[in-house]
């Protein structure tokens, strides 16, 4: 009797291996983003070909050009960004509180690891004198390919 209990769960109690499949799951969910980074560099390194995301462009508008160059060099010097293009006078038009405002920006485009992102996107938040800061990447999906392994190397030690 006490071994049949023990083969037979008991009613209102979910199986073992129901538990064990929601933990993976789980897991999986949670760890998706690094687990693509990685499926990504290892694709790359055995075929030798780029693998469309493995970088990103990230977009973030400043109020003047002093702001823009005094982030993108900080972003570079925490080496988050291969490089940052500062693109100057972009027209804004926009709702903040209720109101169409208007306003002219400096637009950066950062090129760097789409694993890099997350901690990229948390550092411009930091520094970036707006109450929220216009941050948002795009996956690259194809590129020359001297300039990506350019950025491979730019980015691969860090």
């Amino acid at each position: 009797m006490d071994r049949l209990g023990s083969r037979c769960p008991l009613p209102g109690y979910p199986r073992p291996s129901v538990l064990i499949c929601l933990l993976i799951l789980t897991v999986s969910f949670l760890t998706y983003p690094m687990l693509r980074t990685l499926s990504l560099q290892l694709h790359s390194a055995i075929t030798g070909s780029y693998a469309s995301g493995t970088y990103s462009v990230v977009f973030v508008n400043c109020p003047n050009e002093q702001i823009a160059r005094d982030i993108a060099r900080a972003i570079l010097d925490k080496k988050l960004a291969a490089s940052v293009n500062i693109l100057p006078k972009a027209s804004s038009l926009f709702f903040w509180n209720g109101e169409i405002e208007e306003a002219t920006e400096i637009l950066l485009l950062i090129k760097t690891k789409t694993s890099k992102v997350h901690v990229l996107s948390s550092y411009i938040r930091l520094v970036h004198p707006f109450e929220v800061p216009e941050v948002f990447s795009l996956p690259m999906d194809q590129g020359e390919v001297h300039y990506l392994k350019w950025l491979e190397e730019a980015l691969g030690e860090y």
